[in-house]
C-alpha cells in the first residue's frame, strides 16, 4: 500500500524535458505536454530613451514632458513650478547665456533643467561643457588637499598677490611680502587663488589631484539619461601651470549638470549619485520605460570625513565670502531665512570673445541637504547679473514654495 502511494506521488510530479513540461497521467494515459507561454513581445523601434529632446520642454500644470523618438513622450522628473520660475528669472535678467540645474540630493532626480540664450540659435547649455570651471575647481583641489595631505578647514596659509593672476613669485613663502593669512575655509569662501596655488604645489602631485578630479567625474561623460558633454582637465607640464590650474585658472571645463553633481557629491557625504531626468517614457497608452525608484550610487568619490570638511569650507562662501552680499540684504539679514547654503563661486573672463563667465554651485540646507544647484551665467561687455544672484532666487523660489520660515519668493 505504501508503495502504491509513493508511485502515485511520483506520477503526479511535473518533469521538465526540453521545451515542454510533461505532466503525470493516470494509468493507461499518455503524458500530456503543458502549453508553452511565449515571452511578452518587445516594443518595436529604438530603445525607450532614444531621442529624448530636453531642448523642447512642454511645461504643464502637473508635469513637464519632452518629445522622444518614434513619437514617444518622455515624462520628466522636473518640478513644473520651479522649472517655470527658473526660466522666468533667467529671461527677466536678459542674460546673453545662462543655465540652471537643480537636483534632489536624496534621489538624484533633476528638478530644474533651464537653459536660456538671449539671441541666436537655441542651445541646451545644461549639457554643454565648453565653459571654464574657473574657481569651482577649487572644490576638487580642496578635496584632494584634505584626502591626500590631511589638511582641514583650519589649516592656515599666509599669502600675497594672486588676485587676478598668479606669477612664480606668488608661489614662494616670503614673510616680508605675505602680509595676509587665511584658513583653508576662508580661502575657499573668499576664493583666494594664491593659497590654493601654494598648497597644491607643496602638498599634491598631478597624479593625486588628477585622481580626485576623475573621482568627481572630470574627463568622463556623465552617467545620465541623455548625452552630456564630458568636462575636461589638462595639467600643464610646468609647476606654475599646475598651480594655476589647481587654483582655477583655465585648463578645466564644466557643464552645468556636472556642476550640480559636484555639489551633490559633497552634500551626499562623498557618494557620486547618478542623476536622472526621465521618470517614464510612453507611446500612446503603453509605458515603455519606468525609472527605478531607488537612487543609483555610481561610486564613492571621497571619504565621508573629506566631504564633511569641504562642506564646512563651502559654507564660508555664503556666510562671509564671495556670495555674502548676494544672499544677504543691506542690513546683513539672510534672504533665505534660516536656510543655510553651502556653495562655491567661479569667475573667468574670455576677453577675446567678450564672454564673462560666472558660476555658483552648492546645496541647501547646508546641514541637511535637500537640493543641489548649479548656475552658469555668461555675460557680455554689459554685465547683467552674476550666477550667485540667480542661484539665490531659484533657491528662494524652491524653499518659499515649501513654506520655509523667513523665505519669500523672488
Amino acid at each position: 500500500m505504501r508503495g502504491s502511494i509513493a508511485i502515485a506521488a511520483v506520477a503526479g510530479m511535473t518533469l521538465a524535458l526540453g521545451a515542454f513540461a510533461w505532466r503525470g497521467a493516470s494509468a493507461g494515459e499518455a503524458p500530456r505536454p503543458a502549453p508553452v507561454v511565449a515571452p511578452p513581445p518587445k516594443p518595436a523601434g529604438p530603445p525607450p530613451l532614444t531621442g529624448v529632446d530636453l531642448g523642447h520642454l512642454e511645461i504643464e500644470a502637473d508635469e513637464v514632458t519632452a518629445p522622444a523618438a518614434a513619437g514617444r513622450v518622455a515624462h520628466l522628473t522636473l518640478d513644473p513650478a520651479l522649472q517655470r520660475a527658473a526660466l522666468e528669472i533667467l529671461r527677466g535678467h536678459k542674460i546673453p547665456e545662462a543655465a540652471v540645474v537643480v537636483t534632489d540630493v536624496a534621489t538624484g532626480r533633476v528638478r530644474v533643467w533651464a537653459s536660456h540664450v538671449q539671441k541666436g540659435p537655441s542651445r541646451d547649455l545644461c549639457a554643454e561643457a565648453s565653459a571654464p570651471a574657473a574657481s569651482v575647481f577649487k572644490i576638487v583641489t580642496a578635496s584632494s588637499l584634505v584626502e591626500n595631505a590631511g589638511l582641514g578647514p583650519d589649516t592656515k596659509q599666509c599669502y600675497s598677490g594672486g588676485e587676478n593672476r598668479i606669477n612664480t613669485q606668488d608661489l614662494v613663502d616670503d614673510p616680508r611680502r605675505d602680509r595676509w593669512c587665511a584658513t583653508l575655509a576662508e580661502a575657499l569662501g573668499r576664493s583666494i587663488n594664491t593659497v590654493f596655488a601654494r598648497l597644491a604645489q607643496r602638498h599634491l602631485t598631478r597624479e593625486q589631484l588628477g585622481a580626485t578630479a576623475a573621482a568627481f567625474g572630470f574627463g568622463d561623460a556623465p552617467p545620465f539619461d541623455v548625452a552630456v558633454a564630458p568636462s575636461q582637465l589638462h595639467f600643464p607640464d610646468d609647476k606654475l601651470g599646475f598651480a594655476r590650474t589647481a587654483a582655477g585658472f583655465w585648463n578645466t571645463t564644466l557643464s552645468p549638470l556636472e556642476g550640480a553633481m559636484l555639489a551633490s557629491t559633497i552634500a551626499s557625504g562623498g557618494e557620486l549619485v547618478r542623476p536622472s531626468i526621465v521618470a517614464r517614457v510612453t507611446q500612446g497608452d503603453a509605458v515603455l520605460f519606468e525609472a527605478p525608484a531607488e537612487r543609483t550610487v555610481v561610486r564613492r568619490a571621497l571619504k565621508p570625513a573629506t566631504a564633511a570638511a569641504v562642506g564646512t569650507m563651502m559654507e564660508a562662501t555664503v556666510t562671509g565670502g564671495t556670495s555674502f552680499r548676494a544672499f544677504h540684504d543691506a542690513k546683513g539679514r539672510s534672504l533665505l531665512g534660516e536656510v543655510a547654503v553651502a556653495g562655491k563661486t567661479g569667475t573667468l573672463t574670455r576677453a577675446d570673445a567678450e564672454k564673462y563667465y560666472t558660476w555658483f554651485v552648492g546645496y541647501a540646507p547646508a546641514k541637511a541637504p535637500e537640493v543641489a544647484i548649479s548656475v552658469l551665467v555668461v555675460n557680455g561687455p554689459k554685465w547683467r547679473v552674476k550666477a550667485n544672484a540667480i542661484a539665490r532666487d531659484v533657491l528662494r523660489a524652491h524653499f518659499a514654495a515649501r513654506g520655509a520660515s523667513g523665505v519669500s519668493a523672488p
